[in-house]
């Protein structure tokens, strides 16, 4: 089984949309998937409740057991905010790769600075069992905030996969319980685009992990 960990301790920062959106675009590919919500909000779970059965199946981990009978390919989890100390430590050790979602504000870049520092502290971090990557969220090129993001992101120890625009079709896909990745290509083209540096990074370092 293939564990991605979406981490930020900043609430609002774009973990269940990372979330979400990777559940859909592995169930679309004909993995099995399921989608932990660990957050107090249970945004995913009520994602998942919205989804037309039509779609691909995405399951709902069950911490009491219920899911243990299904063949798990990808495990997607939405993790809570303030994920901190033991509870990160036990997070990190289990994934494969962190994603870590940053919105291009200066509460969300104060509260990831301290994040990112703890995360090269983990001892999976640093013996490379573990990969730690940055995903730039609800960015609207050319603002002051963007630039504020990229210079951040830039100096920070873990690689930048790629920047999200603040788009509509992301509020869209989630009051429909949607991924972009099930909606008409013509409508998410440019997203598609940069979905790509993400997918093809979680690809490779879960590739990794496997080899080790």
């Amino acid at each position: 089984m293939k564990n991605i960990l979406i981490a930020n301790p900043k609430g609002g920062s774009g973990k269940t949309t990372l979330a979400t959106n990777l559940a859909s675009y592995f169930a679309g590919q004909g993995y099995s998937v399921i989608l932990s919500d660990l957050d107090r909000q249970q945004s995913s779970a009520q994602w998942l409740r919205r989804r037309p059965e039509v779609l691909p199946d995405i399951h709902l981990h069950s911490h009491k057991g219920k899911s243990a009978h299904l063949v798990k390919e990808w495990l997607i989890v939405d993790s809570p905010a303030g994920l901190r100390e033991d509870k990160l430590s036990a997070a990190v050790k289990e994934a494969d790769c962190v994603i870590v979602p940053v919105q291009p504000s200066a509460f969300d870049i104060g509260a990831t600075r301290a994040f990112l520092e703890m995360l090269t502290q983990e001892k999976a971090v640093r013996k490379n069992k573990t990969f730690v990557a940055m995903v730039g969220m609800r960015v609207n090129g050319r603002t002051h905030a963007a630039q504020s993001l990229s210079d951040f992101m830039a100096q920070a120890d873990f690689p930048v996969l790629t920047y999200l625009r603040n788009a509509q079709v992301y509020v869209t896909a989630a009051e429909q319980g949607l991924g972009i990745f099930d909606m008409r290509p013509s409508l998410v083209e440019q997203d598609l685009q940069q979905w790509m540096p993400l997918l093809s990074w979680i690809l490779e370092a879960t590739d990794d992990v496997s080899a080790t």
